[in-house]
This record gives C-alpha cells, structure tokens and sequence, in this order.
C-alpha cells in the first residue's frame, strides 16, 4: 500500500505576489505533490490553510501517514484546536515532516519545546548542502553535496533541542552554516526538519530537494498501527503488577481513580 502523504501549505504567498506565483502556479503544495506522486510508492495529497478546519480534520489526519508542513506569514493564524489535533496525531504515530520558515511553525515550536529562533538573511545567495549522514535513508541517492543557487539565508544558532540526527549541514556565501536536516522523535511519530524552501526561488524544483522529500516521506513513515489515545497515563492497581508487591503506606488515588499523572 502506498504511503499516504498530505502536503500542507498557508497558499497565501502564491495569491498575494506575482513571483511567487510565477514560480509555483499551483502553489508550493502543488509542487511537492506533483514530486512525491513521482514515486509510485507514496500517493500525496494537499491540505490549504484557507479549508475548514484547515485541511486537517480528524478523519484527514487519521488517513495521514506523513504530514508535510510549510509555513511562513500565517503562524499564528493557525487554530490552536488543529495544533493539538496535529501533535496529537504524531505522538501517536504520524510522520511529520517540517519545511522551511515552518521553524516558527506552531506545531513545531510545539513539538520541540523551544524558541526555535534563528538568523536570517534574503539576498538570493548560494547554498551549499553537505551530506553529512552519508548512509541515512534521507540522504540515499544524494551525492556527498549540492548547492541551490540563489536561497534565504538561515544560520545559527538555532534555538531547537540537539536532534537525534543531523542529516545535512549548510553553508552559504556569505560565510553563515546552519544545520539544516535534522530528525526527532517524539512519542511514536518520527520528525524531520528540512531548511531550504523560500517561496520566491524554485527550490522545489531542484531534483536534489525532490529526491530529500521523498526520502523523507519514506523515512518518517511509521508502518506499526496508531496509538488510539498518546495522552492516556493509567493506573495498574497493586493487584495487576506483574511481581507480587504489598502495598505500603498512605496514598492519595484509590484503585481505578482518575489521577493528575
């Protein structure tokens, strides 16, 4: 069964500016769709800001199985409600994969537990990507770097917690590096932060990026059934450990209660 993507996009840079709209005219979803749909083992679909719900319902996420994310003007125009929604579905399992200016994202500041700030810079310059997990799934096919040449310039610090991995390390022309591939985990979902993709350069149409995104649609894919509830923390009575244990000392919570854990 093909891996069931979902490409989620603000879709507002490519209404308001005839560049961007020139460079993706239909839309930055649209054109990492029309990429990961390349590969006969993923079957992508987009999710807009401006839908109900924002494209991302319960019964949406539920058939999800990777969701991508771009984000830049509208952070905070994204419902709080569809953020938890979101989370919700990665510590239960979903793959998620972050792109760009989705740094200041709401569910990846979420997620990471940080600030995720950074340095910045927009003058088209040169971006080199170096491999530096030369065996990582993410990387297969990769040669050991490219370079994108014109990019916004990110670079560090950046204000995220140290990443299970780092996949790619960027430099630029003038002189910045910035660690731009990283992996996490978090609760059973896997995670995946990818720097490059300024709306007003054709990033997502370098093969480069194309082969990144769909290793890592493949790479966040978690195969194993959706945890029902990530959030539950029960109780296992004194009578259900596994080893013969006798209760000892006051407690606050009799068996079966509903506790604050």
């Amino acid at each position: 069964m093909a891996i069931r993507v979902t490409v989620w996009n603000e879709n507002l840079h490519e209404q308001e500016n005839k560049i961007v709209a020139s460079v993706y005219p239909d839309g930055i979803h649209g054109a990492i769709v029309t990429a990961l749909n390349g590969d006969a083992g993923i079957s992508a679909s987009a999710a807009t800001l401006q839908e109900p719900e924002h494209g991302l319902t319960e019964e949406k996420l539920a058939e999800t199985d990777v969701l991508f994310w771009w984000g830049h003007k509208a952070h905070g125009d994204v419902s709080d409600q569809v953020v938890e929604r979101v989370c919700n579905a990665v510590w239960s399992g979903m793959g998620m994969v972050f792109l760009h200016s989705a740094h200041f994202a709401k569910p990846f500041k979420r997620l990471m537990g940080g600030p995720c700030n950074l340095t910045w810079r927009e003058a088209g310059e040169r971006e080199r990507l170096w491999v530096t997990s030369r065996n990582h799934p993410i990387t297969a096919g990769l040669p050991t770097h490219f370079e994108l040449e014109n990019e916004e310039m990110y670079g560090e610090p950046f204000g995220v917690p140290e990443p299970l991995e780092t996949v790619f390390l960027s430099w630029f022309s003038g002189g910045e590096a910035f660690r731009s591939g990283l992996t996490y985990k978090r609760g059973a979902g896997n995670i995946f932060y990818f720097r490059p993709g300024h709306e007003t350069y054709p990033t997502y149409h370098d093969q480069n990026v194309q082969r990144v995104l769909l290793n890592a649609a493949k790479w966040a894919y978690n195969p194993a059934p959706r945890l029902s509830d990530p959030n539950v923390a029960p109780n296992v009575p004194v009578t259900e450990a596994l080893e013969p244990i006798e209760e000892r000392g006051p407690r606050l919570h009799q068996d079966g209660e509903e506790g604050y854990r």
